[in-house]
């Protein structure tokens, strides 16, 4: 009998489903060629995940601004594992060690959102967010200034464009 009512019942809905066209939208920001061409993001593995966690990073920052969204942000961070996992899998890290890959990647997400936030929360905001790019993005590596200006400028758009956006648009995905 208790087959036959797990079988016949209805499924619940996965809440991250609502958020799926968001991360989507995120993850096509992130993989915006000009990144990689003018901002000379390398066009690698971790050249795109750092996009990735960049762009992440700045919804999630805006988000924060709502606390009625703590249970969202929570959402698209666990999307982003979703996300992360198959792709770990594809380079070919095994069953028994992808969960501890997944805590650092999770745990670089979360230093990028530290040290995004911080960069936006002072004066000169351009030139914190460069230095935060360069370190995280860029792996320490300074890029020509043009190629770091082109990101940072590009990142600092977008920030703008999500601060002028209601929450609501940006859940619905209404990023791009």
């Amino acid at each position: 009998m208790l087959l036959l009512q797990r079988l016949f019942r209805k499924k619940e809905a996965d809440p991250r489903d609502a958020l799926r066209p968001l991360y989507a939208q995120i993850v096509a920001t992130a993989r915006q060629p000009h990144w990689f061409v003018e901002g000379k993001v390398a066009d690698t593995i971790e050249g795109r995940f750092e996009m990735v966690a960049t762009i992440l990073s700045l919804v999630l920052l805006r988000l924060e601004d709502d606390a009625e969204q703590v249970g969202s942000t929570a959402l698209l961070i666990e999307l982003f594992v979703e996300d992360m996992d198959p792709q770990l899998r594809e380079v070919g890290i095994g069953d028994m060690i992808v969960g501890k890959h997944m805590g650092r990647l999770v745990g670089a997400l979360g230093g990028r959102l530290r040290a995004y936030r911080d960069a936006l929360s002072v004066s000169d905001r351009a030139a914190a967010l460069g230095a935060a790019l360069v370190r995280n993005l860029y792996a320490g590596v300074e890029p020509a200034p043009e190629a770091l200006s082109h990101v940072r400028d590009g990142a600092l758009d977008f920030v703008d464009r999500l601060t002028a956006m209601d929450a609501e648009t940006i859940l619905a995905g209404g990023i791009g």
